[in-house]
């Protein structure tokens, strides 16, 4: 089993940045995918970026497109979700999970960290 730990939330106004990251234990980090998701108060989990062992593949929500970026350095076992131009719908608790195959869909997912607050005001 992987140990997934995220880090990196806060407080902050629209426009303004933030980069979350998610260390995992473990010697195998780059054999699986990592994905980020979030979720808001009274909705669904919801995919919003992932990444593959290599980082030869990242996918997109269509809602981050544009603003979020989603890297991994593998020597230090972790990823990273750069988000830019944050707005205050992107409010959420933002968790990491591996995959064995890059994917969108939560049900590929598994190791869930704790998650970090990201709170955006207007």
């Amino acid at each position: 089993q992987v140990q997934l730990v995220e880090s990196g939330g806060g407080l902050l106004h629209a426009g303004g940045s933030l980069r979350l990251s998610c260390a995992a234990s473990g010697r195998t980090f780059s054999n699986y995918a990592i994905g980020w998701f979030r979720q808001a108060p009274g909705k669904e989990r919801e995919f919003v970026a992932a990444i593959s062992g290599n980082s030869g593949s990242t996918y997109y929500a269509d809602s981050v497109k544009g603003r979020f970026t989603i890297s991994r350095d593998n020597a230090k076992n972790t990823v990273y979700l750069q988000m830019n131009s944050l707005k205050p719908e992107d409010t959420a608790v933002y968790s990491c999970a591996r995959s064995w195959i890059i994917s969108t869909k939560i049900q590929e997912y598994a190791d869930w960290g704790q998650g970090t607050q990201v709170t955006v005001s207007s």
